[in-house]
């Protein structure tokens, strides 16, 4: 039998290059080369062999994160060249990639979200109304990054309008919500139409952190991860249900990640953060810690998110 042709796309030109070549490495190491003939691009210098290769391609592997790879852009280059891909199609990434648009369809479908504010480039900010109306602590958000990039929990006034310049110096459109204070968990989800939800994770910054920040992500031992995370069986089971109906609400293919926190001042009531349709494959990564769990190691998981995206193109 003739071995799949498989292009690993890592790297890229956004913040997050240096976590996408690492889940790039990782999955490169775990392919099984019985089964695949492996390439290796990186889309900052090599799009146009990319596009040359397209032909005889039967699938690509993105390990791209943040803009440029989580955003609907590669997808879109992918889908013109008909190379099927891993993850969610282009407008699936768009709406997951942009927190206030995800948001948006968290609501309209019935999921619990927190409170928040939207501010875009050049609006005027009143900072006591917004905590008048978000609370005494708050955090702000670029809507487009990921990997906590651009993030800030500001306590008083001064703080916040400084924590919007940084913000806003990675996107045009900034989210603030009110600060939950609870644990938190993630979710994993793989399928196109069945689809399967992965054990809970539950996620513990060390002492130093103040939040599951860049560095709190992928510094190993960093933070502690637990999974199954030691929650009530029928609140991993409530997890696991939003973690699919976020999957199906931004209309996602392939698999996902969803983030959640359990807000500890109203019975550790979940609301959703955000989902990812390219989780880290990292040393460290989530997704591949609770696929291991439910019984996928790398190589299995690789093979079956392969097999999913061929499933799609049929």
């Amino acid at each position: 039998m003739a071995k799949l042709k498989v292009a690993v796309l890592s790297g890229g030109r956004s913040r997050e290059r240096e976590i996408s070549l690492k889940s790039g490495r990782s999955v490169l190491d775990a392919l099984d080369r019985d089964k695949y003939e492996v390439v290796s691009l990186d889309p900052a210098t090599d799009l146009g062999t990319l596009i040359e290769l397209a032909p005889d391609l039967d699938v690509a592997v993105i390990m791209l994160h943040g803009r440029w790879g989580e955003d609907g852009t590669i997808q879109g280059l992918l889908d013109l060249l008909d190379v099927p891909y891993q993850c969610a199609g282009a407008a699936g990434c768009v709406v997951s990639m942009d927190k206030v648009i995800s948001k948006t369809i968290y609501r309209a479908a019935g999921l619990p979200v927190i409170e928040d504010v939207v501010v875009r480039a050049g609006q005027e900010v009143d900072p006591a109304a917004v905590f008048a109306r978000l609370g005494p602590q708050v955090v702000v958000k670029p809507a487009r990054e990921g990997s906590s990039i651009g993030m800030g929990m500001p306590r008083s006034e001064a703080e916040l309008r400084e924590a919007l310049d940084v913000a806003l110096a990675s996107d045009a459109t900034v989210l603030i919500e009110r600060r939950v204070i609870g644990r938190e968990l993630t979710v994993g989800v793989i399928g196109n139409h069945d689809l399967e939800a992965l054990p809970v994770v539950e996620i513990t910054p060390g002492d130093q952190y103040e939040y599951f920040d860049y560095e709190a992500k992928y510094l190993p031992g960093a933070t502690r991860e637990v999974c199954p995370a030691p929650i009530p069986d029928e609140l991993t089971r409530r997890v696991q249900d939003l973690g699919l109906a976020a999957h199906r609400a931004l209309n996602l293919t392939g698999y996902s990640r969803t983030d959640l926190i359990l807000d500890s001042s109203r019975d550790d009531a979940p609301y959703l953060l955000e989902t990812n349709t390219i989780p880290g494959m990292t040393e460290t990564s989530l997704l591949p810690q609770a696929a291991a769990v439910a019984g996928m190691d790398m190589t299995a998981l690789l093979d079956r998110l392969i097999e999913l995206a061929l499933d799609r193109k049929k």
